[in-house]
């Protein structure tokens, strides 16, 4: 199990020569550190490492972004877009932290009781 420099502890990592294609659903959390399409559901959290890719939704507890990803994501805690990251595509979050440098085009709805929510178009 390796945890990242905020504690969060990651039973699970999809390496960085890994190409995961399909639905990943888990109890604990993931690090990505390869790349990844599909959908993905957790109760725990979610680590898109720096260089890592993925294309799909994320449904989780908490995600870290620091790489690339395409598609939505439905968090019921906090999203990070750390200053490398690169987002495209929409957010429902109960809390977001978005950091000087962070690349982010979508929508995005923010606050308590939102994460249950979806955007529709």
């Amino acid at each position: 199990m390796l945890d990242d420099n905020a504690g969060n502890i990651y039973p699970t990592t999809i390496g960085t020569d890994a190409v995961f294609k399909g639905e990943l659903k888990f109890d604990k959390s993931v690090r990505l550190l390869g790349n990844f399409e599909g959908a993905m559901e957790t109760t725990g959290n979610v680590l898109v490492a720096e260089g890592a890719n993925l294309q799909g939704e994320i449904k989780a507890s908490d995600v870290n972004v620091d790489g690339q990803i395409r598609g939505n994501i439905n968090a019921t805690g906090k999203v990070r877009l750390s200053s490398s990251a690169n987002m495209e595509g929409d957010l429902v979050v109960s809390r977001l932290e978005v950091a000087e440098g962070a690349v982010f085009i979508g929508r995005c709805m923010v606050g308590a009781g939102k994460a249950k929510a979806s955007i529709t178009a």
